[in-house]
């Protein structure tokens, strides 16, 4: 949960506003190659889904939201393939960017400034809801994923990931073993985050204040009827040799050892269809 004195600080209007300092990070950030991989990644896992989800028809062309686009990174992955991508994120200087690189490269991606928690699309109008490390942020998380959910259309892919209690290993604050600090002291290190120490949290206006795993976002998802699949059940046989394929088989067979994976990898991840 988040503290009172932060989370009514994030539920009130929002301040589009960015420190110089954290857009040039994330600007940075969000052209490296491995975001770029991890971002295609998803995509490509999101693709299978939705074509098992619609009986392995044609290649279609789908309607995404990016959500908590940042610069477009990763809307700019499914526009490459002629998507139709509606991307949106708190920060005007990093939707900014993301129309400038996306002008500059004649990529079609309609982007907004605004709130994850008040999305201006239509319900049931995207085959794809993308939440890139976003949740954590927001401190009515659950408004968050409500809209997400609720503009995804029957069969439509849910894609979330976020910060993992389970594992002490975070990119969030610049502090060891943050995860596992006990909820008095992130409260004060969130506070500090937003006040005198914005280097903490890489001087991100809104830092992580919630905390999660996969199998509490699974519990939500599954009161809406979703159909939940983590890292292990989204590794592909092909990207792994003997001993990888028999270590995923064991862990898809075995819920203790699909736990210790969770616990020694940063972030929860969570594909989710809609039934």
């Amino acid at each position: 949960m988040a503290d009172d004195s932060v989370g009514e600080q994030m539920k009130a209007q929002w301040d589009h506003s960015s420190d110089q300092n954290f857009v040039d990070y994330y600007a940075e950030q969000s052209t490296s190659a491995t975001t770029v991989q991890r971002f295609t990644i998803v995509r490509d896992k999101a693709l299978k889904l939705l074509a098992a989800s619609r009986d392995g028809g044609a290649q279609q062309t789908f309607d995404v939201a990016d959500i908590g686009c940042g610069t477009g990174s990763q809307a700019r992955l499914w526009a490459e393939l002629g998507h139709h991508v509606s991307a949106i994120d708190v920060s005007a200087a990093l939707v900014n960017i993301g129309r400038r690189r996306a002008s500059e490269d004649n990529l079609d991606i309609k982007f907004d400034v605004g709130s994850a928690t008040e999305l201006p699309y239509p319900d049931s109008s995207m085959d794809v809801s993308l939440l890139p490390e976003l949740l954590e942020h927001v401190a009515d998380w659950q408004g968050c994923l409500d809209e997400a959910i609720r503009i995804l259309k029957p069969g439509g892919v849910l894609y979330v990931s976020t910060t993992n209690f389970l594992c002490p290993i975070q990119n969030e604050f610049n502090l060891p073993l943050y995860s596992w600090y006990p909820g008095f002291l992130k409260r004060r290190f969130e506070r500090l985050a937003v006040t005198t120490r914005p280097g903490l949290a890489n001087y991100c206006k809104y830092p992580a204040v919630n905390w999660f795993s996969f199998y509490s976002l699974a519990a939500y998802l599954n009161k809406y009827g979703f159909r939940c699949l983590d890292r292990i059940d989204m590794v592909g046989h092909e990207n792994v040799g003997a001993l990888g394929k028999l270590a995923v088989s064991l862990a898809r067979a075995l819920p203790p050892l699909r736990f210790i994976g969770q616990v020694f990898t940063p972030g929860s991840i969570v594909f989710a269809i809609k039934k």
